[in-house]
């Protein structure tokens, strides 16, 4: 490595070509960047006691050979974020001065022959700077003064010359301060060789201050700074600039690389040492030159999968819809299940229907939980553990019986605990609460309702100051029923009236042009009926969504037996108990109890030991203890015994004895008996679920 320190213009001047690598970023500077810029070369201009300004560095390479001894393009590793805005700059003062001169070589004609074009050969116009693809054409453009093309994708190129367009005529005829700071900007000249340098080691290192590249942005020169030209310029070209279009931004490519790593990995990496973990990821894989090309190809597909399910590039209109409905829900922790389904789904190992009913199991379950308020901390482990209950055999099912044995936090809410949420909860604060109208009104629908328009409407108004005719509704106790039902899911609707609605009576809202007997809206069906709005009104109405929104949020439903084959699989084998093998006198029995007490719910988890099998609600509390004897089962229940309802007498009081808290023992040995003694271990379960 070579490193002078230089004056920008004499270094542009000495200079054949530079080019930007296809491997790095486009230009990113803005406006702030730009103005920092100008103002410092102003301020030194008009400064005679400062001699230079120091503006950074310019790595730089020479293709192929990695040292300057030829007029071959030198590939810039660093600095062009600087080189691009000082030749916007300059080619904007050219077009200022025209024929004025007002510095001892500064007219355009100078400028534009020593710093910003090569002499011509064959008449060929050649920019001093040949810039990252996306910002080629308008770079070129603005430099040959030829209009820029109307569907520019480079956008900061244009503004920022806009600008400084703009700054030049700030100053009017007054040039020689920006002349004077331009000659006294300078840089360090490094000039890299192959033989003893690293360039991936300086580029991170350059890169480790300042405006710091996005995440992918390094991974991309990780991936091609590597790779022989010709091999860079095909793997840019056919596989990563696709996916860079596709994705769109610096923010959605690197959401996409940190699901990806987490799908192949099973770890998420954190948004920060995104980089990192995608190097170590590579080295395990052991990606020599022609390894990166194959994961590359892969990342290509995934990324595929990733702008179809969160940006809106499906083109299957029934799944389109299913992955927009899921994007409202503001949840990506998803995404490595989703992957998982994806792949399957492409390469007919899932069909579509049973891939439709996994993504609306996957969309109940989060807004299930969220309505439930049960904490979303598990999401993350949840998604990324899925795979591993997954049956390609019996797809479907097995998704739906993975969701159905969850307990504890990670639980997938039954009917009866998500309607009473729905009908109980306040949700005009709930973040969800739009998306929640929006599916609501759709459900069902061929002709889908724009509701982007509409706004929230209280049916009973937010006002505490009520009218009269609002309070002889709600009865003497109106600012109870209003403190208790305004937020009430019953309460709220969508409107294009809202504000006309104000807090106007019930039976105008009603009326009035526009009014809910008038709407358009499946929300608003029955309320032009009702002659008065009060909390038996509300509660109906809650009851009635309440009741749809188990239609729509539907719950995985599997037979009891079906289920059963997934518990036992979940729960582990036998085989260490000695009464328990195969065959034994007691295995029938203790079979059809073990189903029953799994039966219970889906938190119900199985321990087993050797001699003794425990079953467990809320993962760790233990309400139940089976011992396999030689010809029966003893049962330990973990209940007071005074509190066991057992009119049968069939519980021995073991309070106070060997086990402290598994105060019942239940000896069975006849299955005539076991729905008698299912009742008593429910009421132990029921206790241990308090």
């Amino acid at each position: 490595m070579k490193a002078t320190e230089a004056y920008i213009l004499e270094f542009l001047e000495k200079a054949p070509q530079f080019e930007i690598p296809i491997y790095q970023r486009a230009y990113s500077w803005t406006k702030r960047e730009c103005q920092q810029l100008w103002d410092d070369i102003l301020r030194t201009g008009q400064s005679d006691e400062i001699h230079g300004h120091f503006i950074g560095s310019i790595v730089y390479i020479q293709e192929d050979m990695y040292q300057i001894s030829s007029p071959s393009s030198l590939l810039v590793i660093d600095g062009q974020q600087r080189l691009t805005t000082i030749m916007l700059i300059l080619e904007s003062l050219a077009r200022q001065l025209g024929d004025a001169e007002p510095v001892a070589g500064f007219s355009a004609q100078t400028i534009r022959q020593h710093y910003l074009t090569n002499h011509p050969k064959k008449d060929e116009f050649v920019c001093k700077l040949s810039p990252a693809r996306s910002d080629r054409q308008s770079f070129r453009a603005l430099m040959m003064q030829q209009p820029v093309p109307i569907r520019s994708s480079s956008g900061a190129i244009i503004q920022n010359f806009q600008f400084f367009e703009q700054e030049m005529k700030k100053l009017d005829e007054d040039m020689i301060s920006l002349c004077c700071g331009l000659q006294k900007l300078m840089i360090v000249d490094i000039a890299l060789n192959r033989s003893q340098d690293n360039p991936q080691l300086i580029f991170e290192s350059m890169n480790s201050t300042g405006r710091g590249l996005s995440q992918t942005d390094l991974i991309c020169n990780f991936i091609l700074m590597g790779l022989q030209s010709e091999h860079q310029k095909h793997l840019y070209e056919h596989l990563w600039y696709p996916m860079e279009q596709g994705l769109g931004t610096a923010k959605y490519f690197d959401d996409f690389v940190r699901h990806y790593l987490t799908y192949k990995t099973r770890k998420p990496p954190k948004k920060r040492s995104l980089y990192e973990d995608f190097k170590k990821y590579t080295k395990s894989q052991n990606a020599t030159e022609g390894g990166v090309e194959s994961l590359v190809k892969e990342m290509k597909i995934f990324a595929r999968y990733y702008c179809a399910m969160a940006l809106d590039q499906e083109d299957d209109s029934e799944l389109a819809i299913i992955f927009r409905d899921l994007q409202d829900l503001n949840v990506s922790a998803y995404y490595p299940l989703l992957f998982e389904l994806y792949e399957d789904y492409s390469h007919g190992h899932l069909n579509k229907r049973d891939f439709i009913q996994i993504l609306r199991l996957v969309e109940a379950y989060i807004f299930r939980r969220g309505v439930c308020e049960i904490p979303s901390a598990s999401h993350g482990e949840t998604f990324r553990s899925f795979r591993y209950a997954l049956s390609k055999e019996d797809y479907l099912e097995s998704v739906q019986a993975h969701f159905l044995l969850m307990h504890s936090d990670k639980r997938f809410p039954n009917d009866e605990e998500f309607m009473k949420a729905v009908k109980t909860r306040d949700w005009y604060g709930f973040r969800l609460v739009e998306y929640c109208l929006r599916r609501l009104e759709n459900h069902g629908r061929k002709e889908i309702v724009s509701v982007d328009e509409y706004t929230i409407e209280h049916i009973l108004p937010q006002n505490k100051n009520l009218s009269d005719e609002w309070q002889q509704a709600l009865g003497s106790d109106w600012r109870e029923v209003q403190d208790a039902y305004l937020h009430k899911l019953g309460n709220l609707t969508l409107t294009g009236y809202n504000s006309e609605y104000g807090d106007r009576p019930f039976a105008e809202k009603r009326d009035m042009p526009g009014g809910f007997r008038h709407s358009p809206l499946k929300l608003n069906q029955g309320l032009g009926n009702l002659e008065t709005w009060n909390a038996d009104e509300i509660e109906k109405r809650a009851q009635r969504l309440a009741g749809e929104s188990v239609r729509i949020w539907e719950s995985p439903v599997l037979p009891r037996d079906i289920l059963g084959t997934y518990r036992v699989q979940q729960a582990g084998p036998l085989g260490d108990c000695p009464h328990l093998v195969k065959g034994s006198p007691i295995r029938a029995l203790f079979d059809v109890l073990r189903e029953e007490i799994l039966s219970l719910d889906p938190c119900v988890k199985e321990g087993i030991y050797r001699n003794y099998i425990n079953y467990k609600a809320r993962s760790r509390f233990i309400f139940a203890g089976v011992k396999p004897l030689e010809h029966c089962l003893l049962i330990d229940l973990r209940i007071p015994f005074e509190e066991l309802e057992d009119p049968e007498c069939m519980a021995m009081d073991y309070t106070d004895r060997q086990y402290p808290g598994l105060d019942a023992k239940i000896d069975l040995h006849d299955s005539n008996k076991l729905p008698y003694i299912m009742g008593l271990v429910h009421q132990a379960f029921k206790k241990g679920m308090l």
